[in-house]
């Protein structure tokens, strides 16, 4: 009897080295229960994401007809939503960032409704929304450096966003690691596999979302009381 035969079912998450080296596809095959609830995670995510950035979007059109205009989310010289929207970060491509997000967000969102209705892209479909929405991933922590350090003061609504894009792209990079379609070399690609699979990735998630926090308290925490 061959080692594949001692395999029980796709649910069966910890195989042997030996298996994986057999056959190192094994891991990558669709669990459609799995993919499911990963999916709805980027649904939920990338809904709240694309609020914030409507919301975002009406308060760019009130600043342009009134740059003293007092926003919802200008609670004071810290956490103020115009301070930011009125550096140059906010208008990178000639117009406002929550312009994009808007569209990104609705790209996303069609994905992951298709991910939940089980829908299976080809391999470089997945590859390439993996590659843009990295870029959107970067960008959105590249605009928290800049309010951060640069501008010094903090829009509520983008810290939304870069914590729902953060979840999104942290759903996408699951699917697109388990299911192969990154492809690491050697014996990497099965154990990134496994450790996805086990949902270990959501530790180094939310670390990186408690560093954010942890600054966030350090530098304004003062301001939020």
């Amino acid at each position: 009897m061959s080692k594949r035969n001692d395999i029980v079912d796709d649910d069966d998450l910890e195989l042997d080295d030996d298996l994986v080296d057999d056959d190192p596809e094994l891991l990558s095959r669709p669990d459609p229960a799995w993919r499911r609830r990963t999916a709805i995670e980027m649904v939920v995510s990338g809904v709240i994401g694309l609020y914030a950035s409507f919301v975002l979007s009406i308060e760019a059109l009130v600043l342009a007809g009134d740059a003293n205009a007092d926003l919802s989310c200008n609670f004071n010289d810290k956490i103020n939503c115009a301070t930011v929207a009125k550096h140059w970060a906010a208008d990178l491509l000639g117009f406002p960032n929550a312009f994009v997000g808007i569209a990104a967000e609705a790209v996303v969102l069609t994905v992951a409704v298709a991910l939940v209705g089980g829908v299976i892209f080809p391999r470089w479909f997945m590859r390439t929304a993996q590659v843009i929405y990295t870029v959107g991933f970067v960008f959105a922590w590249w605009l928290f450096y800049m309010s951060y350090f640069v501008i010094g003061a903090l829009c509520p609504w983008c810290l939304l966003i870069t914590l729902t894009t953060t979840l999104v792209w942290a759903g996408l990079t699951r699917i697109n690691v388990r299911e192969g379609n990154i492809g690491l070399p050697g014996r990497a690609g099965p154990w990134a596999r496994q450790f996805v699979a086990g949902g270990n990735d959501w530790f180094i998630t939310i670390a990186l979302l408690v560093v954010m926090a942890a600054m966030i308290m350090v530098k304004y925490g003062y301001t939020l009381l």
